[in-house]
C-alpha cells in the first residue's frame, strides 16, 4: 500500500497494491500493521456502509470530543467525490479542504483524522460507500457545516440544484458561522 500526504497535515490518501488475474482481483483493504508503518495510529471500532443514489450528498460532518472520530473510507461500489475540511483551531490548514475521487474501480481510500470535517458527493446511482471510525457515534456530539459553503469553495462537480441533501444537513451552519470544537 503506498501513502499519499495531502496539503492537511494527516490527511492520507492510501492506495493498496491489488493483484488482478483471468479470475479477478485481490487486494489488502485493511491491515492494522501496514497503517502504522504508514504512520496512521487508528483503533477502529465500528464499521458503518451507506448506499446512494447519484447525487446524492452527505456531509459536512464530524463528533466533537470526547466522541471525535478518525475515518478510514472507501468506495465498494460506484464513485463519489470525497471532501475533507481542516477545522482544527490552529492548524496552518484550517478551513482548506481535500478532495479525492473515490471509486470501486480506483481502489483508493482516503484516511481522515479527528478534527475534519467528512463529507462526500455521489457519482453514479447505487453507489456503496464504507468507513471504519476510530470512536462510537454519539448524538449529542455531532457538528456539522453547511456543504456548500462559500468559504470552502468547494468542487463538488454538482450543480446545487442537482444535489440530493437532507434535510438536517441542509440547516447545519455556514462555515464561517460554526464555531469549531477541534484545537490542533
Amino acid at each position: 500500500m503506498t501513502a499519499t500526504q495531502t496539503i492537511i497535515p494527516g490527511v492520507i490518501i492510501l492506495e493498496p497494491r491489488v493483484f488482478t488475474d483471468d479470475r479477478g482481483y485481490f487486494y489488502e483493504s485493511y491491515s492494522k500493521r501496514t497503517l502504522t508503518e504508514l504512520g496512521i495510529e487508528a483503533d477502529f471500532v465500528q464499521d458503518n456502509q451507506s448506499m446512494s443514489q447519484k447525487g446524492t450528498v452527505r456531509g459536512l460532518h464530524a463528533q466533537a470530543n470526547p466522541f471525535a472520530q478518525g475515518k478510514l473510507v472507501r468506495v465498494l461500489q460506484g464513485s463519489v467525490m470525497d471532501v475533507a475540511v481542516d477545522a482544527r483551531l490552529g492548524s496552518p490548514t484550517y478551513g482548506r479542504h481535500v478532495a479525492v475521487e473515490l471509486s470501486a474501480a480506483n481502489n483508493l481510500q482516503l484516511w481522515v483524522p479527528p478534527g475534519c470535517l467528512h463529507g462526500f458527493v455521489t457519482l453514479e446511482d447505487n453507489t456503496i460507500f464504507a468507513y471504519k471510525v476510530t470512536n462510537y457515534y454519539d448524538k449529542a456530539s455531532e457538528t456539522g457545516v453547511l456543504w456548500n459553503s462559500p468559504e470552502l469553495a468547494i468542487g463538488w462537480g454538482i450543480a446545487e440544484t442537482d444535489a440530493v441533501v437532507s434535510a438536517k444537513d441542509q440547516v447545519l451552519p455556514a462555515f464561517k458561522d460554526w464555531q469549531s470544537p477541534f484545537n490542533i
